[in-house]
């Protein structure tokens, strides 16, 4: 477990049909747990690139609400083998496996940037099973048009991704992070409660770009599920100043979903809108009784 944030919880893998290990975290009924095994499971999906780690305050929160979390990390990330050309459903259905080699039936499912694609796709593809969706800074499918670019800071891995996966892996190479891509609120955030996502993201970069790369890729190709699919109450969560993400990506998914509704916190940036992760956490207790 070196290398991985601190509020990572025991890890596990499952080894797929074609042969491929996949790796997951789970905070429920191991020694120092404070979440029993059969408490209620909130699948937690990661953003890119961390390392899938259930990091803090993550752990905690949802801890405090009685909740167990399930997180995997995504095909090339630390842990899990690559999957080149997998979509954002590929990604997904891995996901389900680990559930179901758990033994969960019923989950909420949550994503932070990257990982909301994946939260909405586990939703469309067990919607028996999927009793609430919530995506933080969640990127939306690439719907063929430069004003999916607009207000990103810097969009030139996603536009290297359309022009494949050798063109985006190239781009990796030189690659350097964008420090406009973040408001002084995103930075104050990651010195305090949220400096254990920094801290993962850099063990996940520094793991390779395997990961990184095959999600942009998938972003911006077919999901493999369509947002109109997903059948639970879903609450998209974005920053009205985020440079990474910007909230046109919110408001275009907010007119697919079924059953959607926008929390749309103005003075917010990619980072800073996980400060609403404890009241997210009460909408999704509260929206799912039978959890």
């Amino acid at each position: 477990m070196a290398g991985l944030s601190a509020g990572t919880s025991p890890a596990g893998s499952i080894t797929r049909p074609d042969g491929r290990q996949v790796r997951y975290f789970d905070t429920g009924g191991g020694e120092d747990s404070p979440v029993l095994a059969d408490a209620p499971v909130l699948v937690w999906h990661h953003g890119t690139p961390q390392t899938g780690a259930v990091i803090e305050p993550v752990a905690s929160e949802a801890a405090a609400r009685g909740l167990r979390v399930v997180s995997c990390a995504r095909p090339g990330y630390p842990g899990s083998d690559p999957l080149p050309g997998r979509s954002v459903a590929d990604a997904a259905a891995d996901v389900l496996a680990v559930l179901d080699a758990l033994g969960i039936d019923r989950f909420a499912t949550m994503g932070a940037s990257g990982g909301g694609p994946h939260a909405f796709a586990c939703a469309a593809l067990a919607p028996q099973r999927a009793t609430a969706v919530v995506t933080f800074a969640g990127i939306a499918p690439y719907w063929g048009d430069v004003d999916w670019f607009a207000g990103m800071a810097d969009p030139g891995g996603l536009r290297a991704a359309l022009a494949g996966r050798p063109a985006r892996a190239a781009y990796a190479e030189t690659a350097e992070f964008e420090p406009e891509s973040f408001t002084s609120r995103d930075y104050e955030v990651l010195k305090e409660a949220w400096a254990a996502l920094g801290a993962d993201a850099g063990a996940g970069a520094a793991a390779g770009h395997d990961g990184e790369v095959d999600d942009d890729v998938a972003f911006v190709s077919a999901w493999g599920v369509e947002l109109g699919a997903v059948a639970a109450p879903t609450l998209l969560v974005q920053g009205g100043r985020d440079r990474v993400v910007p909230a046109t990506h919110a408001g275009w998914m907010l007119e697919r979903l079924r059953r959607g509704e926008l929390w749309l916190r103005p003075r917010e940036g990619h980072v800073s809108v996980l400060t609403a992760l404890g009241v997210a956490l009460d909408w999704v207790v509260a929206t799912s009784p039978t959890l």
